[in-house]
């Protein structure tokens, strides 16, 4: 087992007690770094940078050369998985991710393979390891993949959509074939992000950034359950060490208590639940992962230190936080106000631990 140099971000998803609130942020290896830019130009186009090993991994310790960051996450995207099952994968300018292919029937999930993470995603267990041993145990490696439900709607609406009406009239004319589809996407995500663990990651996150656009019960049937399911098949330990589960259902408030009882280690919040509130409903049970509105890196370091103050005063005294944004930096930030973000958490959240 590779001995870790500042396990804090584990040891606050375990509730464990840690000296001051550790932080990550969501796509901190992206486009607001200007050697990120120079990078992904080098590789080619965003899908190149994936699967070349060498390049995702620079693109993953960037971010940590820069800020005192408690986590690296794998650099990689959610959609790996439907591209990988044949439903070429490309990206449009402006427009975002598009499948060639998309699922209409219940012939095209019959179609489907159930994924070999070695066989038909081995440039990301590449990137793993080879991110691994190039942190050499400095802080702890995430890996991740996307919710069933939420790779399910790129599959169906063949990419991002404002209203997922495809895939929501389809849950409600023919459940049985969207079902089909969720259990062939969580056997594959299962041995996907197991492969992750097998080959590094020692913290798994769920994205989930689909399933708050869903009805209430809609949630707990098309997303939640096949979540549950996810959480029930990872692998819980690796090498001596507690594997952490991190959920994160964006717009997903209201489920906590539910999401609270798959025995996830973790919630990721977005910003627009209250921390406190959140902690009164569930934390005692779990660990709470967020949840500054990315937008506040936007303004200037006196306010963004004074929305950190909040935050962190908002979840109170003891472990179990790790500071994150609600949802991923976005490519306009200036890359200085990451850093007083990040200084900033470290500095104010030392007197909650003591």
């Amino acid at each position: 087992m590779m001995k870790l140099k500042n396990d804090r971000f584990l040891r606050a998803l375990l509730k464990q007690p840690v000296d001051v609130t550790p932080v990550w942020m969501m796509r901190q290896a992206g486009r607001y770094l200007p050697e990120y830019r120079a990078t992904r130009e080098k590789a080619g186009d965003f899908m190149s940078l994936c699967k070349n090993a060498e390049l995702a991994c620079e693109v993953t310790l960037q971010p940590l050369e820069r800020f005192p960051l408690d986590a690296a996450i794998l650099f990689s995207d959610i959609l790996t998985i439907p591209d990988a099952m044949g439903l070429g994968l490309y990206f449009e300018t402006g427009e975002g991710p598009r499948f060639k292919k998309v699922i209409n029937t219940m012939a095209d999930v019959n179609a489907l393979p159930i994924l070999d993470p070695e066989k038909d995603l081995g440039y990301v267990m590449q990137a793993v390891r080879t991110i691994y041993k190039e942190l050499n145990g400095r802080v702890p490696l995430i890996g991740f993949a996307g919710s069933p439900w939420t790779l399910a709607t790129y599959m169906v609406e063949g990419g991002s959509s404002k209203d997922f009406r495809k895939i929501k009239a389809m849950a409600y004319d023919t459940p049985e074939i969207v079902h089909a589809l969720l259990a062939k996407l969580t056997q594959s995500v299962i041995s996907y992000l197991n492969g992750q663990i097998l080959a590094g990651a020692q913290a798994i996150q769920i994205f989930d950034t689909w399933g708050g656009n869903l009805a209430s019960n809609a949630y707990l049937e098309f997303s939640l359950a096949y979540m549950q399911q996810i959480v029930n098949g990872l692998i819980k330990e690796h090498e001596g060490r507690t594997i952490p589960i991190i959920l994160f259902t964006k717009n997903g408030g209201q489920w906590l208590e539910a999401m609270a009882n798959t025995g996830a280690t973790a919630l990721g919040l977005d910003w627009t639940c209250d921390l406190g509130e959140a902690r009164l409903r569930v934390g005692e049970k779990i660990a709470l992962q967020g949840n500054m509105d990315p937008s506040v890196l936007y303004a200037n370091s006196q306010a963004i230190t004074k929305e950190v103050q909040r935050i962190l005063a908002s979840y109170g005294k003891g472990s179990g936080h790790v500071f994150n944004l609600g949802h991923g930096i976005t490519p306009e930030v200036n890359p200085d106000n990451a850093a007083v973000f990040i200084n900033a958490v470290h500095e104010l959240s030392a007197r909650y631990h003591s």
